[in-house]
């Protein structure tokens, strides 16, 4: 493969959670293995957090920061930039503004990772931006009711891909409005992931989850489909309980009658902050458990996306089993060794009475899939091939 000059856009310096910065990280250290020139290139009009501060600031110093010892430790020194689109000058950390127009010309590829790159002029140079969706449905449902701004924004792309791979087949309800959307699936760099050690004997099945999201879910045809975890965990709260284990949820719930019913259900309750304000411990997190116990939003669950997890697939690079709610990701993979779906109580239990029976054997089933499905280099090259680039 030619080496290419290319470009991973996102917000892991402006919404600095572990997964976030992971999710980055591994296109950027992927697209490096395929033997890429890859810059990483934050470029907003929205304000960063600075977790500092506990605050949106006009200030990027704590962004540039981040940026700096990330590049130093993953190998983009002296190929990222931070652009506050939000100042007038457009003042910048990295990069100057004229190095960042200047890539923006000249790179084969640029990809829009989570679709959360905000269009400008600079931008508007390229004809190679790829639009790699993370969360399927929203913007289908937008087009479908016509939304200009939507429909504007997405034609401003080279291509559309989702992980939503069920999106655009007969699977998937929304209409697919002439667009086409190549599926995808999110890159893991597995040896960041892989260890050799056992979990220890009171390893726990577990999970870290936004618990109270708001303002995504939408209407369409006459339902409402939620953004927020919180309900799903709530219809399978009983779990662990029905299945004789103890789980454990890293989340943000308030609620005093609700944590009581989360305890009463053999669950133990974290405080996620310092999983996810530390990249190394949410790493460490995921390998020292036994597995993964996780729902999937509302929305993707009955509009069988095909959606999976980009934790969840971290989790499986580790050789940790999932079990993982039912979104129609078993029309491509999984469903029994190492990974199981679910739809009900019952498939709950026994999925974990079969890892429980033979844990070696599903750890290492873990394993085969991460390496079988989400292998960055595999990933990523399948992309760039389909982009025509």
């Amino acid at each position: 493969m030619k080496r290419k000059k290319l470009v991973v856009m996102g917000f892991m310096a402006g919404i600095p959670v572990a997964g976030v910065i992971w999710q980055h990280i591994h296109y950027i250290v992927g697209l490096q293995r395929l033997g890429h020139d890859v810059y990483y290139i934050e470029d907003s009009a929205r304000h960063p957090y600075d977790p500092e501060a506990l605050s949106f600031t006009t200030e990027f110093g704590y962004a540039a920061r981040l940026l700096d010892g990330l590049a130093r430790e993953f190998g983009f020194e002296g190929h990222w930039a931070f652009c506050a689109r939000y100042t007038p000058g457009f003042p910048t950390a990295g990069l100057s503004l004229q190095e960042i127009q200047q890539l923006y010309r000249d790179a084969d590829g640029i990809l829009n990772v989570c679709g959360a790159q905000e269009m400008n002029d600079d931008l508007l140079a390229s004809d190679r931006i790829l639009y790699v969706e993370s969360d399927p449905a929203l913007e289908q449902i937008k087009v479908d009711q016509g939304n200009h701004d939507t429909i504007e924004y997405l034609g401003q792309h080279r291509k559309l891909f989702t992980f939503g791979e069920n999106v655009g087949t007969d699977e998937f309800p929304v209409p697919k409005h002439g667009l086409e959307w190549l599926p995808t699936r999110q890159p893991v760099v597995i040896d960041f992931w892989e260890t050799s050690d056992a979990p220890a004997a009171d390893a726990l099945f577990t999970s870290i989850a936004n618990w109270g999201t708001k303002g995504k879910d939408v209407a369409w045809r006459g339902e409402t489909y939620l953004w927020s975890k919180a309900r799903e965990f709530l219809r399978f709260i009983e779990a662990p309980r029905e299945a004789g284990e103890r789980f454990e949820l890293a989340s943000r719930v308030h609620d005093a009658e609700t944590q009581a019913l989360f305890h009463s259900n053999n669950w133990q309750l974290r405080d996620p902050a310092p999983l996810s304000d530390n990249y190394e411990l949410y790493r460490r997190y995921i390998r020292e458990s036994k597995a993964e116990f996780t729902v999937a939003k509302d929305q993707y669950v009955r509009l069988r996306t095909g959606w999976f997890s980009d934790r969840s697939a971290c989790y499986l690079a580790a050789g940790r089993p999932v079990i993982m709610q039912e979104t129609g990701f078993t029309n491509h993979y999984g469903g029994d060794g190492g990974l199981f779906a679910f739809n009900s109580l019952g498939e709950i239990a026994e999925a974990v009475k079969m890892i429980n029976s033979d844990y070696a054997k599903h750890a290492r089933a873990a394993r085969a899939i991460a390496r079988e499905i989400f292998d960055a280099e595999k990933v990523l090259s399948s992309l760039l091939e389909r982009a025509g680039i």
